[in-house]
């Protein structure tokens, strides 16, 4: 047979071509050939013209052997190739499709993005090792359960300092809210509630890990092992127990795999994005977040299996909660100490220990039976002068066989009594 003749056929459309062949043969029906292709009465007619006219090769698609109609053009290859190397070159297919068609308007598909790359040795397969786990469902209410976090990171590169992104991801809709603060500590951790309550609302419970931010070490004081309480509480837990809302700590990074995942995300998407507008400090980068998280819940959060929310409206004194709070006993001048700042009372007041609150706007409160007391910083504390008495001066006389004896006759040996 010739090569021109050689037909490249799949086993099915060998199949096809012998039915057909019996049905042209009439020693089938129609019918009995559209049952056995699985086929319509009418596509039998049609298919069995077209052999009648073609012949065999009738029963190959049209498309077999030509480029696809969706292929693109090998220019367009090339230009995507260069815009990855020059401006994306640490991107992932995925977030790099996006941004062509965002930025450069070359809408195309992350796959064939990702299969180009692999050709031009620009990225690799990653096969990560599967451990076994076991499930959690999610909660079904929207507020039922937040998981949180912060999460230290060169979040502006080598453009800014090292900052904390301080994270919220609700647990039954994936909805995320964020803030950027120069540490992971405790007026970042009562802050990022504050807001995240402002947004939303209290939140039924927590779910984080056993960072002492959110999870004192020290043992109880006397006042905390009369209440009954087994260990001391840190500044945030005593705030959010007096709001009602629950704890739940985490044995394992694992167990709050969402804001685990959350973090690992932001960090090669959110950096990049920050990378592309030019920012480089905490304040430009919270304003841009609030329309960065906006975009990103539209995309990936979804509606809960409940459909209710959980949250609940914050209470009108919520800032006198969320604040830092410690107890000072008043010196016989009326003055006490805190964080090395020393405060003088100016009111008249019987108190002997007063209530101190440093509230997330920096203003510090010094109340007694919950009333706010008048005070001044003393700036400068008085210089505390030390009166050293003079030192008695005894001469003893020396021995005879003293080396100085020829000397100094008839002197003694000046000591100092101490």
């Amino acid at each position: 047979m010739k090569e021109q003749d050689i037909i490249m056929a799949s086993s099915y459309e060998l199949q096809k071509l012998h039915i057909i062949s019996l049905f042209l043969e009439k020693k089938i029906s129609q019918s009995e050939a559209a049952g056995i292709l699985d086929l319509s009465v009418r596509q039998v007619r049609r298919i069995a013209a077209r052999v009648r006219l073609e012949g065999n090769k009738a029963v190959v698609h049209k498309l077999r052997g030509k480029p696809s109609n969706n292929k693109k053009l090998n220019y367009l290859k090339e230009k995507v190739i260069t815009l990855y190397r020059k401006k994306y070159y640490d991107f992932g297919p995925t977030l790099a499709a996006e941004k062509l068609g965002e930025l450069d308007s070359i809408n195309i598909g992350k796959e064939t993005l990702r299969t180009w790359l692999i050709e031009a040795g620009l990225h690799k397969k990653r096969r990560k090792p599967r451990l076994h786990r076991l499930h959690r469902e999610r909660k079904a209410s929207f507020g039922e359960m937040a998981q949180t976090d912060g999460s230290d990171h060169s979040w502006f590169e080598d453009r800014g300092p090292k900052s904390s992104f301080m994270g919220y991801i609700d647990d039954a809709t994936n909805t995320v809210f964020g803030r950027f603060y120069t540490h992971e500590g405790t007026i970042p951790a009562l802050d990022c509630f504050y807001r995240y309550s402002q947004k939303y609302g209290l939140p039924a419970s927590i779910y984080l890990d056993k960072h002492t931010t959110y999870r004192s070490t020290a043992r109880p004081t006397l006042e905390e092992e009369l209440g009954g309480a087994a260990t001391s509480q840190s500044q945030f837990q005593r705030a959010l127990s007096e709001l009602g809302v629950k704890i739940i700590y985490a044995n394992s990074p694992q167990a709050k795999g969402r804001i685990e995942r959350l973090f690992k995300t932001f960090q090669d998407r959110l950096v990049k994005e920050l990378r592309l507008a030019g920012i480089d400090n905490i304040d430009d980068a919270n304003i841009f977040l609030k329309g960065y998280l906006v975009l990103h819940n539209k995309k990936f959060s979804f509606k809960s299996l409940s459909g209710a929310n959980m949250h609940r409206k914050p209470p009108a004194n919520i800032k006198d909660i969320l604040c830092i709070k410690d107890n000072r006993f008043l010196k016989k001048d009326n003055t006490i100490s805190y964080c090395g700042i020393l405060y003088q009372i100016l009111e008249k007041t019987q108190a002997r220990k007063v209530n101190i609150e440093q509230h997330l706007d920096g203003n510090i409160y010094i109340k007694y039976n919950g009333k706010n007391l008048k005070y001044s910083r003393i700036e400068k504390r008085p210089k505390i002068i030390e009166i050293k008495e003079p030192k008695e001066r005894i001469y003893y006389p020396q021995k005879p066989c003293h080396p100085w004896r020829g000397k100094a006759k008839g002197r003694g040996v000046l000591v100092s009594k101490l």
